[in-house]
């Protein structure tokens, strides 16, 4: 995530705290002071703000662990104002490991309220009067300090479960309808239920807290972008590249110059190329690095290709496609036959292909 700094790895996982966190400790900071506090209390304040997201990567270490066990791994675990984001190589589409790695985050929290427990007098302070009770939540202590983690983490646990896809909760009810459903179906159901919920969110957070503004517009966007993208897993299921295949290429060579290049994409729709060179695939020229150039017409497309790239065959699949552009970052995959090159497919056509077998009413035909 661009604007993070690294903190760490952990079973290769990369720890990243997002600048916007610092957002955070100021206004933990700042409602301190506010209200009468001193240094002491900042510093309390601080601390436990800090402890608290401690835990919160414990709680996404506990879904990356769950989802190693079903093969899948974990690019890199971000800490935000409003919590903690795992970035997985993909979510898990068997309903019964879904919900393993749904459970496995809040069960983390779980675990570590009970081990407060076992240290919290909590029978100290049994018979406090309302006074007694404000003067104890004032007061930066250790015994407040680990009263404070532990109802910090039962609410993590209790708000996590809330059914507003794609927090946890959602993802657990997604897992359960995914039983007795298609994952796409149980995708829009519980999609939309988040949506709904995201609203009540946000007026709570407008009338009581912002950040709960912040939460609402994370789910409902977060709902809608990962419900488009089961839909078009949906569509593309049982479909290969060779249906979307682009034919109609103008392939460069190393020698030209970038000239060229931009000359065929003020003329046509081309934007992405191949180099081609000696019968082969030598290297693929990005629209991005043509513009980041495009001052310098001359220079020769051999410079400025990239010889690391990714193909694909004709008959893999187009889901397969998709999620390979998404790990390499490359929006345009040259597709070989025996290693002979017989088109290419990239991100726009898929999109054209979704729009034109599904959104348009025709129907789609397996090749």
């Amino acid at each position: 995530m661009k604007g993070s700094l690294v903190l760490g790895k952990v079973w290769g996982i990369r720890i990243m705290v997002h600048w916007t966190f610092s957002l955070l400790l100021v206004w933990v900071l700042f409602s301190t002071f506010q209200q009468g506090g001193g240094v002491s209390l900042a510093l309390f304040n601080t601390a436990l703000v800090l402890v608290l997201f401690s835990c919160v990567v414990l709680h996404e270490l506990g879904h990356s662990g769950m989802a190693r066990r079903f093969g899948i791994e974990t690019r890199s675990i971000t800490l935000l104002p409003i919590g903690g984001v795992a970035s997985l190589e993909k979510m898990p589409e068997k309903p019964k490991e879904e919900l393993a790695v749904a459970l496995a985050g809040p069960a983390v929290n779980v675990v570590i309220a009970f081990l407060l427990l076992l240290i919290v007098p909590l029978a100290k302070y049994q018979g406090f009067s309302p006074e007694q009770w404000e003067a104890f939540f004032t007061a930066p202590t250790l015994d407040t300090f680990l009263v404070y983690l532990l109802m910090a983490n039962m609410m993590l646990v209790l708000f996590n479960m809330i059914p507003a896809f794609p927090m946890d909760g959602g993802r657990v009810l997604r897992a359960l309808l995914g039983f007795s459903m298609s994952r796409a179906r149980a995708t829009e159901i519980a999609s939309r239920l988040g949506q709904a919920v995201s609203f009540i969110f946000l007026l709570l957070g407008l009338l009581f807290n912002p950040f709960l503004v912040i939460i609402a517009v994370f789910i409902f966007f977060g709902a809608y972008a990962e419900n488009k993208m089961v839909q078009q897993d949906a569509q593309l299921s049982g479909h290969r590249v060779g249906e979307a295949l682009l034919t109609d290429l103008t392939l460069l060579h190393p020698e030209d110059p970038l000239k060229k290049a931009i000359e065929i994409i003020l003329k046509g729709k081309e934007k992405e190329f191949l180099v081609f060179r000696d019968g082969t695939v030598a290297g693929i020229l990005p629209y991005k690095v043509i513009l980041e150039h495009a001052e310098q017409p001359t220079r020769r497309v051999g410079e400025l290709m990239q010889p690391d790239f990714a193909s694909v065959h004709p008959e893999t699949g187009l889901q397969e496609a998709i999620q390979l552009m998404a790990s390499r970052g490359q929006k345009f995959l040259p597709v070989l036959r025996e290693g002979q090159l017989v088109g290419a497919i990239d991100s726009e056509n898929i999109s054209e292909f979704i729009l034109l077998k599904a959104g348009l009413g025709q129907p789609f035909s397996n090749h």
